[in-house]
């Protein structure tokens, strides 16, 4: 049991192999349609995000007023100013903030890809600890190649990674739902 919640069983899934299958074939067709339109991919994922801190800024707003002490409403209150004018943003200008974003994620991978790079070499001499370096080397890269592109990438590398994504859930789902068929 991971984070509370029940695994599965072999027959539940054998049962609902084709939902599955229905799934993962929709979520690799979503892919492929993000991976035709990067731009439009990228625009949703912008508004999907601003949507997300937009609904977040102002729970915390409410929430600030029912705490009790300025120094609490202060915080809250401030964070979710932040957060719904960053929503508001997304929304308002959805290029500037694919910008940001983009770059965000050039800084996170290629911290993580050094950082990862790091904990390779600490390993040594444990076996599998190449494979740390490996992998650590490669997101690095992909994070100093998204650095070196921007702010042009910025108007499709998130739909880029979006349309990946949902086509390597789709593949999953579709091979987990072959296997429980079987």
């Amino acid at each position: 049991m991971a984070f509370g919640l029940d695994t599965p069983s072999a027959s539940t899934l054998r049962n609902k192999w084709g939902w599955f299958l229905a799934l993962g074939i929709l979520l690799l067709v979503f892919g492929f349609v993000a991976l035709a339109n990067l731009f439009v991919a990228t625009v949703a994922s912008v508004f999907y995000i601003g949507m997300m801190m937009l609904v977040g800024g102002i729970a915390y707003l409410v929430h600030a007023f029912q705490v009790r002490g300025w120094d609490h409403i202060l915080y809250w209150a401030l964070s979710g100013l932040l957060y719904t004018v960053a929503g508001l943003l997304a929304f308002w200008n959805p290029a500037l903030t694919a910008a940001i974003l983009t770059f965000f994620m050039a800084v996170a991978l290629l911290v993580a890809g050094l950082f990862r790079i790091w904990i390779g070499f600490r390993m040594r001499p444990m076996r599998g600890s190449g494979w740390v370096v490996a992998g650590g080397v490669i997101t690095a890269l992909a994070g100093l190649i998204i650095a070196i592109g921007w702010p042009v990438n910025s108007l499709w590398i998130l739909g880029l990674f979006l349309g990946i994504d949902l086509m390597m859930q789709g593949w999953a789902l579709i091979a987990l739902a072959l296997a429980a068929r079987a």
